[in-house]
This record gives C-alpha cells, sequence and structure tokens, in this order.
C-alpha cells in the first residue's frame, strides 16, 4: 500500500498502487461517527475495494457496520441445506473447519474461481464484507480485479460489438464448484438457470461503466450460437482478469474487507485443508437490477 491519500479526521486511506484497493487506517468500525463513515464510503466508492486492518467485531458488530451501507441479504443457504450461524441469518461462514463430520460454513479449502457474488439472482448484492477470524499460515488469499479498467482497456471495436448485449450469470455452481441447493446441475450454457443482466452496466453511484461478467462456468451470451458466445467470453475474460487489474489481500486475522459487487470480481487462492479458516460475511442489498 502506498500512502498516496489522507482523509479528515485520523482516518488515513492508503491506495494500493493497482487500479482497486485501498487500506483505511485510523478507525475501530465498532465507533464511527458519521463523517468518518462518509469518508469510508467516499474511499469505496474509488477505489472499489476497500481493507482494515486489527478489528475485533462481534457478529452484532459486522451486521451493524454492514447496515450503515443498506439494507443486509440473508446468507444463502448452502450445500448442507441450512444457514450457519443461529439468530443471525445475516451472517455466512466461508470455512472450511469441520465440527462432529459436518462443515460449520462453506466452500472448503479449494480455490475458489473468479466471480461476482451471487449475479445470478435478477437483483444481485451491491457489496460483500468478510471479516478474518482464522487464517492459515499460507494460502487463501482473496484476489480482486476492478471492471470499470477492464472496459475501458477493450478495444474500441470490441466496446462496441458487446454494447446492448445481455449475458447469463449461472445459479448452477457457487465459486467453490459445489451445486447450489435445490438445483439440477447441468454443464449446457443454454439450458443452464440462472438471470441475465448486461454484458456493460452503468454503476449507479459513481456512473462509471464497467464490465459485468459474474462467472465464467455456464455463462452465455443470449442470441449467439453457443460457440461465438463462448469465444467472445473466453476474449474478455483474459482481458478482465490481467494482472494489472487486480489487487489481493493476505489476510490476518481481524481484517474486515468490503468489495463493490458491482465493479468487481474476486477469487481466492487455495490452502491447506489440515488449517483452518474462518471468515463471517455479510451482503448489503442493490434493491436494483444491474442496468446498461
Amino acid at each position: 500500500m502506498h500512502p498516496t491519500t489522507t482523509a479528515q479526521s485520523a482516518i488515513k486511506v492508503l491506495l494500493s498502487g493497482k487500479p482497486i484497493g485501498a487500506e483505511i487506517h485510523g478507525v475501530d468500525l465498532r465507533t464511527i461517527s458519521e463523517a468518518d463513515f462518509a469518508t469510508i464510503h467516499g474511499a469505496w466508492n474509488d477505489h472499489s475495494v476497500v481493507l482494515f486492518r486489527g478489528q475485533q467485531l462481534t457478529d452484532e458488530d459486522l451486521i451493524a457496520f454492514s447496515k450503515r451501507f443498506g439494507a443486509l441479504d440473508w446468507a444463502p443457504v448452502q450445500e448442507t441445506g441450512r444457514r450457519f450461524v443461529e439468530g443471525y441469518p445475516e451472517i455466512y461462514v466461508v470455512s472450511n473447519v469441520m465440527v462432529n463430520g459436518e462443515p460449520i460454513g462453506s466452500l472448503g479449502a479449494g480455490e475458489a474461481t473468479w466471480h461476482t457474488d451471487m449475479s445470478y439472482l435478477e437483483e444481485p448484492p451491491k457489496a460483500s464484507m468478510l471479516y478474518a477470524l482464522e487464517i492459515p499460515p499460507a494460502g487463501g488469499n482473496t484476489y480482486f480485479c476492478g471492471m470499470y479498467h477492464a472496459y475501458d482497456s477493450l478495444p474500441e471495436d470490441l466496446k462496441r460489438r458487446v454494447e446492448g448485449m445481455m449475458v447469463k450469470h449461472d445459479g448452477t455452481y457457487n465459486s467453490g464448484g459445489y451445486v447450489r441447493q435445490g438445483v439440477t446441475p447441468t454443464d449446457d450454457p443454454t439450458k443452464s438457470p440462472g438471470a441475465y443482466h448486461p454484458l456493460v452496466c452503468t454503476h449507479p453511484e459513481t456512473k462509471r461503466r464497467g464490465l459485468y461478467l459474474g462467472c465464467r462456468r455456464n455463462a452465455y451470451l443470449q442470441g449467439l450460437p453457443l460457440a461465438e458466445s463462448e469465444a467472445l467470453l473466453d476474449e474478455l475474460w483474459a482481458i478482465a482478469t490481467r494482472p494489472e487489474f487486480a489487487w489481493h489481500n493476505e489476510w490476518q486475522v481481524g481484517d474486515v474487507v468490503l468489495w463493490d459487487n458491482r465493479c468487481t470480481m474476486h477469487r481466492r487462492d487455495p490452502f491447506d485443508p489440515e488449517s483452518r479458516r474462518v471468515l463471517h460475511r455479510t451482503q448489503i442489498k442493490s434493491g436494483a437490477r444491474p442496468t446498461a
């Protein structure tokens, strides 16, 4: 992180040196003023992903801070057919830990491929927040890439070609490759369940335009022959996931990361399944469909 920006109050916003990402110092998320929240919200809009280190939050604290950005979604029902934190339906547990033979969370210890959270819904969440409770000694890093910059970097002829296109965001598999609860699996992109969204969206707050790809598996560009859809999506994904567009977090206990699902994608490195990793996640509702 490069300390290129300072904000009002005691808060410091340190830029990552990448097109996205900033680390925010000098704040306790349990007790922030309206002025400090305005600084945080502005940094999030400017940099799409923000990191807070050294936080000590209860689930109530995490939910309370998350609600400052808007109403929260309930956590999705996962592979086990249930939610994970009794009394807190807003909390989703990302973990490989097993207790009495049952997982306490979801997504295991394997790689989580590039995706945007729950974009298979008609109204996907606008933001996600992860809080680190237990972290393995190595691996499990989370990478984020900026979709404004991916769109801006498209050649002009490709920008013209994708304008007005709609892309299906697959609802068959989650980012860990597990079949979603209640879904019959298929690998035919033309027949898989999911929602269609504009391939190029306008962010409702920043008004910037960006690619909205969701996830690669089973994606389909409406109206195109399957082979043509696959080829064009492969071309777009190769651009969107260039290393120069990405920033990653090497997790520490007490980290909180907030990202904008409307203009980023993210993925996770695998880690040793014998080590423990526990993070709690909330998601903020958008209340609207993505728009071109």
